[in-house]
């Protein structure tokens, strides 16, 4: 698919176990790890066979350790470092590495971030303008917080965006499927992952879909367009 590219958010070994930050931050494990996982292999063998660029984040605290997080996260890991056990300098590393089921190959590019968005403070804005990118599919964890930080940051760059459902997961179903419609209605397209890769896939959902993303409860899109 020319013009587009495959972002691959923080899909690393840190997720596979609860031990360390995640379990001192008392933060639960990634629902749907496995299937997330799995769908984001597949997903990445149909981008390369074709010929998508693909470009993986990898979240680190880079040489500035805690000084380098948003204040609000530097001072939650502060207040909880007593609940985390040492972790050696090989095990952080390992934890640092992509997951072996999904690893870059050697066409695929990888850039290191300390914030939740790929774009902030990294080099990915003028990358994807240099290889004249105008659709991104962005996948990997977790859904509302790198996937739609990343996802706001590149509508506001004007980037068409689009969430392979089936690809991104978080900290629980319900955290899930809110972050999945809080990006609907932003006109994202949201959709499995076959679905946004197909060579006619016209990615307008947000603009004939009544109530995208929102609460067809709450009121009806429908009747309003009818009058």
């Amino acid at each position: 698919m020319s013009g587009t590219a495959l972002l691959m958010i923080d899909m690393q070994n840190t997720y596979l176990s609860q031990d360390g930050v995640r379990e001192g931050l008392g933060w639960p494990p990634i629902w749907r790890l496995d299937e997330t996982v799995e769908e984001c292999a597949s997903l990445l063998t149909a981008a390369r066979a074709q010929r998508m660029q693909v470009i993986y984040s990898r979240s680190t605290r880079g040489s500035t350790g805690n000084h380098g997080m948003s204040p609000r996260f530097a001072r939650l890991m502060r207040d909880r470092s007593q609940r985390m056990p040492p972790v050696s300098a090989e095990h952080q590393q390992w934890k640092n590495q992509i997951i072996d089921a999904v690893a870059p190959l050697a066409d695929d590019l990888v850039l290191d971030k300390t914030r939740a968005s790929f774009f902030d403070y990294t080099e990915l804005d003028p990358l994807l303008r240099n290889l004249d990118v105008r659709r991104l599919i962005v996948a990997g964890l977790q859904t509302n917080v790198c996937v739609e930080a990343t996802v706001r940051s590149g509508l506001s760059r004007n980037f068409e965006v689009a969430v392979p459902q089936d690809a991104v997961s978080t900290d629980g179903p319900d955290l899930h499927h809110a972050a999945l419609n809080s990006m609907r209605v932003l006109y994202t397209e949201v959709a499995p992952w076959r679905e946004l890769i197909a060579p006619d896939a016209s990615w307008d959902r947000a603009f004939t879909t009544p109530n995208y993303g929102r609460d067809p409860g709450y009121w009806n899109e429908s009747a309003f367009l009818a009058e």
